[in-house]
């Protein structure tokens, strides 16, 4: 059985990697002989995936940003495409990544009329842009969406989308975290250290946004945090010369970490993060957090003044119980003093904290059981005709 994963982005390629191993684990387990073809990035080869192309450094959010990689996806895709027309797989796997992925859906619909497609992971544009026509597309393209969270699930069903509700993968990946008291010793930290993380990027263009704003609230807390100490990993190594030489300028008694996200995640009192994957990961960690969502200025006036943006809410904690759990900071909302005074709360204020634990409490009861990935796996295996025991 050929299974061929058309992901991006840093998360793309953290999911993808996980519902690898996944379907390697469950095909074992049934007598499946199986190879998978992915567009990814490193975890998902490191998982078991032949590349047909590394995607994880190529993603953006927003219009303006994503210019720069339209041709190099488009090349990408178009070399891909080529080959799966020559060598159609059994399945064919959308994870995420909606522009190109819709794209990649449409084509195969058409030149491989015979391959069942599962989009996995939706991309969170039925929240913001529920009528936009990509999202119409969803039921031309997809034979059975698997749906991570149940208002995703709803929304696609009454889009005429046949979907099934497999829960969150992060429940998985999260579940074999770290205790905060061990991750401290193993990174050297003490008890008595206030520790914050803080996640800038997992895109290269967030750095330029984020990093600097974060470190200059950054220095203000540590005037009035005693023994405070931050945490920074570095999502890609790519990143790391940057963010070392943006974060030299401001003389915070700070560490970069390559990697070694979730240790991070489970040392830490409070966090700072862009929005994205990061926000639930530390909702399941029990992190207090604030979330922030700076973008191009000119991407935000054409989103604003010709698309008509408009989003309940940017963070995934918050869009599983379509309320505000943790708060968010978009564009020009994100000043200094305002990082300032809601980090001081967010750490400093046992009632806020605790709320906020109750808080991620009922979103975890939204989020489904642990074994999400070999339900995804098993749902794909099972799409197959050729998927019987050999």
């Amino acid at each position: 059985m050929q299974i061929f994963i058309s992901t991006g982005e840093v998360s793309g390629d953290l999911q993808g990697s996980m519902l690898v191993e996944a379907l390697y684990r469950q095909a074992k387990q049934q007598n499946i002989p199986l190879e998978i073809l992915a567009l990814g990035g490193n975890l998902m080869e490191a998982a078991g995936a032949k590349l047909l192309g590394n995607t994880a450094g190529i993603g953006s959010i927003g219009i303006v940003e994503a210019l720069p990689f339209i041709i190099p996806t488009w090349l990408m895709q178009r070399r891909v495409k080529a080959y799966l027309r020559e060598n159609p797989p059994d399945v064919l796997i959308l994870l995420d990544y909606m522009g190109p992925n819709v794209a990649f859906g449409k084509y195969a619909r058409k030149y491989l009329p015979n391959v069942p497609i599962i989009y996995y992971i939706a991309p969170q544009s039925w929240v913001w842009a529920p009528n936009n026509k990509t999202i119409e597309q969803f039921a031309e393209i997809t034979d059975i969406l698997l749906a991570i969270f149940p208002e995703e699930a709803r929304f696609f069903e009454k889009k005429g989308v046949n979907v099934k509700w497999v829960g969150h993968p992060l429940l998985d990946r999260m579940a074999k975290a770290p205790t905060k008291e061990a991750t401290r010793q193993a990174l050297g930290l003490t008890e008595d250290q206030r520790v914050i993380a803080l996640f800038p990027a997992s895109r290269y263009q967030e750095l330029k946004y984020h990093l600097p704003l974060i470190c200059k609230a950054a220095q203000k807390l540590q005037e009035k945090v005693p023994n405070v100490h931050f945490l920074l990993p570095v999502s890609l190594k790519e990143y790391r010369h940057t963010i070392e030489e943006m974060v030299k300028q401001y003389d915070l008694p700070i560490t970069l970490f390559d990697g070694r996200a979730i240790e991070v995640m489970a040392a830490a009192d409070f966090a700072i993060a862009k929005s994205g994957t990061v926000n639930l990961e530390l909702a399941l960690l029990d992190i207090p957090q604030l979330v922030l969502c700076l973008v191009n200025p000119l991407t935000m006036w054409i989103a604003r003044n010709v698309l008509k943006f408009s989003i309940p809410f940017m963070s995934p904690p918050n869009l599983v119980v379509m309320k505000k759990i943790v708060p968010e900071l978009l564009q020009e909302e994100a000043t200094v003093d305002r990082i300032v005074d809601e980090s001081l709360d967010l750490l400093l204020n046992p009632e806020r904290r605790q709320k906020t634990f109750a808080d991620y409490e009922e979103m975890r009861t939204l989020l489904g059981e642990v074994g999400v990935c070999d339900r995804v796996a098993n749902e794909i295996l099972s799409f197959s005709p050729v998927s019987s025991p050999s």
